[in-house]
C-alpha cells in the first residue's frame, strides 16, 4: 500500500522526467502529454435506522491522476497510466464493508462503502485507426446509462475494468462495441475479481426522435443479459422531451470461469422493464419512471445488475433492491436547472415487491431524495454538492428500517495539456 501511495505522489515527477528522456535514436516513445486530475473531499453521514449500529460519519477524499502520451511516434496509438486514491484522514467513524469494524465503543458504526485504499485505475493502450479503436488493459466502462455495466463512480473507490474490446462507428449513426473482461477491481476493495465476461452493445440513431440500442452481457458464472432500448429527444414548443422504453431477459450463462462463484448457480429466468419520461421547460425539470425487476417465483429468478452504477437509480439511500420478490420502483421528479443558479432535484419513489407474499405483502418502502449541486464562484472547474436520501421503511425483508443519509461534498477536475 506504501509503495502505490509513494508512486502515485511520484507520478508528476515521472511525467515531466519521461517527456524530456523518453526517446530512442530519434524516435519519441511516449509523446504529447495529457494529464487529469480530480479531488473529491466528501462527509457522508448515515442513520441505518438499526438500534445495533451507532450513526456513521465518514470524512474521505478521492484523488485521480492519469496521464496519457502518444506512443511510439504512431497515429493513433496512445497509452494511459493512472491510479486512484482515498483517503479517510485516520478517521473511523464507519465501517466500509471490509473485514475490520470499528465501533463508539459501544456499537459497530453504520457502512459507508468507501474505504481507505489505492489501486491501478488506468493502464492502458488504445488505437484509433479511421473509425475503429482497439483496447488492451485496464480503465474505466460505462455503456448506455450504466443500468448494467458502469463504474459506480459516485463510490470515491471507483471501479476499474480490465478487458480487450473494439470499437467500430464506421457507418454513420451506428455504433457497436465487443469487449472481453477478464478483471476488475474497485468500489470496496482493490482486490481484482477474475471473470470471463463478453460485453456486445450497439446503437444505431434513426432520427435525433429515435435511437435503438440493443446489448447482450454474459457474466461469467452469473447471466446473460440481453436486451433492447428505445430512446430519443422531442422538440415539443418550450418543452424538450425525452423518453427510455427499455426492456432485458435474463437467462441461463453463457461464459464460465474455473470454480463455480460461491451461491451462484449460472442460472437465470428473468425479466425487467424500464419507461421513462423526462422533459425540460425553460430549465424546470420533471419526470416520471417505471422500472421493474421480475422476483424469483417457481423457476423464475431475481433480475439482478451486479455490475451496474445502481446507486444512480433506485433510491440514493442504497436500500431497495430485486432481492426478496423483486422490484417495482414507480418515481417522480421535480427541479431546477439554469447557468448560475446550478442544478436543483428531488426525486420521490414507490416501491413494491415484483412477487408479494402473503404474510408480509409486497410493501419495500418510498424514499425522498434532495440534491443541490453548483459552480463554486471564482474557482474554474470546482462544484459543490449537498445531497439527501430519506427512506421510509416497509414490510419486506430487507426494507423494514427507516435510513437517512447526508452528503457535503466538492469535486475538482483539472487537465494539463
Amino acid at each position: 500500500m506504501r509503495k502505490l501511495l509513494l508512486s502515485m505522489a511520484a507520478l508528476p515527477l515521472v511525467i515531466g522526467g519521461l517527456s524530456v528522456s523518453a526517446s530512442a535514436d530519434g524516435i519519441n516513445i511516449l509523446d504529447n502529454f495529457k494529464v487529469k486530475g480530480q479531488i473529491r473531499p466528501r462527509f457522508e453521514n448515515v442513520d441505518d435506522g438499526s438500534a445495533t449500529t451507532a450513526n456513521a460519519n465518514a470524512y474521505t477524499a478521492r484523488t485521480k491522476l492519469s496521464a496519457t502520451a502518444d506512443l511510439l511516434g504512431v497515429d493513433g496509438l496512445t497509452a494511459t497510466i493512472g491510479g486512484i486514491a482515498v483517503s479517510n484522514f485516520g478517521a473511523h467513524g464507519y465501517n466500509n464493508a471490509g473485514s475490520t469494524v470499528y465501533t463508539d465503543g459501544t456499537l459497530p458504526y453504520s457502512v459507508v462503502k468507501d474505504p481507505q485504499d489505492a489501486m491501478i485505475s488506468n493502464a492502458e493502450i488504445n488505437y484509433t485507426v479511421n473509425n475503429t479503436t482497439l483496447h488492451a488493459g485496464r480503465g474505466q466502462v460505462n455503456l448506455d446509462n450504466q443500468r448494467f455495466i458502469g463504474t459506480v463512480g459516485w463510490r470515491q473507490l471507483e471501479r476499474s475494468y480490465d478487458s480487450l474490446f473494439v470499437a467500430n462507428n464506421s457507418i454513420k449513426n451506428l455504433s457497436v462495441l465487443a469487449a472481453w473482461v477478464y478483471g476488475y477491481a474497485g468500489v470496496t476493495n482493490t482486490t481484482t475479481v477474475d471473470t470471463n465476461t463478453v460485453l456486445l452493445h450497439a446503437a444505431y440513431t434513426i432520427m435525433p426522435e429515435l435511437k435503438v440500442t440493443a446489448y447482450d452481457y454474459m457474466i461469467a458464472n452469473t447471466h446473460d443479459t440481453y436486451g433492447i432500448a428505445l430512446t430519443g429527444k422531442i422538440n415539443a414548443g418550450p418543452a424538450k422531451l425525452n423518453y427510455r422504453a427499455e426492456y432485458a431477459g435474463q437467462g441461463d450463462a453463457t461464459m464460465e470461469k474455473g470454480t463455480q462463484v460461491a451461491g451462484v448457480t449460472g442460472k437465470a429466468d428473468a425479466d425487467y422493464y424500464n419507461f421513462d419520461l423526462g422533459a425540460n421547460i425553460n430549465g424546470i425539470l420533471a419526470g416520471v419512471n417505471y422500472e421493474v425487476f421480475s422476483g424469483a417465483n417457481g423457476t423464475e429468478t431475481n433480475f439482478t445488475t451486479p455490475l451496474a452504477t445502481g446507486h444512480k437509480f433506485n433510491g440514493w439511500a442504497d436500500v431497495a433492491s430485486s432481492a426478496n420478490g423483486g422490484l417495482i420502483d414507480t418515481n417522480v421528479r421535480l427541479g431546477y436547472k439554469a447557468p448560475g443558479f446550478g442544478k436543483l432535484l428531488a426525486v420521490y419513489h414507490d416501491f413494491k415487491a415484483d412477487v408479494a407474499t402473503a404474510a408480509i405483502g409486497d410493501d419495500k418502502g418510498s424514499e425522498l431524495d434532495l440534491v443541490y449541486v453548483n459552480k463554486i464562484p471564482g474557482v474554474n472547474n470546482l462544484k459543490g454538492l449537498v445531497k439527501y436520501a430519506n427512506f421510509s421503511k416497509g414490510k419486506v425483508a430487507g426494507t423494514t428500517n427507516d435510513v437517512q443519509k447526508v452528503w457535503v461534498g466538492l469535486d475538482y477536475k483539472f487537465s494539463v495539456n
